[in-house]
């Protein structure tokens, strides 16, 4: 599998490991990519200096997929309790639109 999708259940987030990290300039398409599917809805984008969001629902719940270029990190948080218990499923079914 080319991008690895690892549950961190200490601090409730998924971890986001592609094989090829994106530019700064080109995480809005590789975000768009990720999370091109008929039962998610892009809420908003925000791009920064330093780190870049991509807001979205799915299952009736909000999360954020984050990107901070210089730390090369990629991770969906989610956006409280009802969310954070989708977690799991979530990174199932990110996993699963990737093969």
């Amino acid at each position: 599998m080319m991008t690895k999708i690892t549950l961190n259940t200490e601090f409730n987030f998924l971890q986001i490991i592609p094989e090829f990290f994106p530019d700064a300039d080109e995480f809005e398409l590789w975000g768009s990519i990720l999370l091109s599917n008929d039962e998610i809805t892009l809420l908003e984008t925000s791009i920064g200096a330093d780190r870049h969001q991509i807001r979205f629902c799915w299952q009736t719940q909000n999360f954020n997929l984050n990107f901070e270029h210089y730390s090369e990190s990629l991770w969906v948080s989610p956006e409280g309790v009802e969310a954070e218990l989708l977690l799991e499923k979530l990174q199932l079914f990110l996993l699963s639109t990737l093969s």
